[in-house]
């Protein structure tokens, strides 16, 4: 009769996890879907909060961290016009990002970690918007480091091979900057995206980004 109580225990216990894990699925891929479709600071804003909830629901899982803190670097970087209020999302984004890293076993989860260090790249580069002028030798040089550690980690991340591109097509020519070497790498990062078919909830942004320089690159 113990036995049987046993069994019929482990048997929920296993069924409640799975369940909990399929709602957790679910509700990330809802989420993530919203996320393909994102375009104004308000819609990286409230995407972060429902983000954010799954994360302190879940407690365990570093993806949700990891897409509330993008969200708010997004929407730092989409506040170029407005450096004002950059800071709130950078400080953000920083909080989340540094939770998602703290869930990672470092040694085993490259390629998590190497998406982890493009949205602190993504976090610097915000600061240097608020005033290029006063941030820029400050959180320039960890920006660009960031992003050459993430595509070290994971020389395949096309969001690594993005960031560089990006700081490529936008550094002037004097300080580093080479349109002819950003196309090379925003093409590349192009070809890894458009390759990656069935990416579900893992990080797979860049397509949009990438697209928008090399169009920009092509009227040139």
């Amino acid at each position: 009769m113990k036995k049987a109580i046993l069994i019929i225990t482990a048997t929920i216990s296993t069924y409640a996890v799975i369940n909990a894990q399929d709602a957790y699925t679910e509700q990330m891929q809802q989420q993530v879907a919203k996320l393909d479709n994102a375009t104004t600071v308000k819609d990286y804003q409230q995407l972060s909060g429902n983000f954010l909830r799954l994360a302190d629901a879940e407690k365990t899982q570093w993806l949700p961290y990891y897409y509330a803190a993008f969200c708010n670097a997004k929407a730092g970087w989409l506040k170029q016009d407005d450096p004002d209020n950059i800071e709130v999302f950078a400080n953000k984004a920083q909080e989340e990002i540094k939770k998602a890293q703290s869930l990672l076993d470092t040694s085993k989860q490259k390629s998590a970690l190497s998406e982890v260090y493009c949205v602190l790249s993504m976090v610097n580069r915000a600061r240097v918007f608020m005033n290029p002028a006063t941030y820029g030798k400050q959180y320039g040089p960890p920006a660009s480091q960031y992003a050459a550690l993430a595509a070290k980690t994971n020389p395949d991340n096309p969001r690594a091979i993005y960031l560089e591109g990006w700081e490529k097509f936008s550094t002037p020519k004097m300080w580093g900057g080479d349109k002819t070497k950003a196309k090379e790498l925003l093409t590349s990062a192009k070809q890894k995206l458009d390759n990656n078919i069935s990416p579900g909830i893992e990080p797979h942004w860049g397509k949009k980004e990438v697209d928008e320089l090399l169009k920009q690159l092509n009227k040139q």
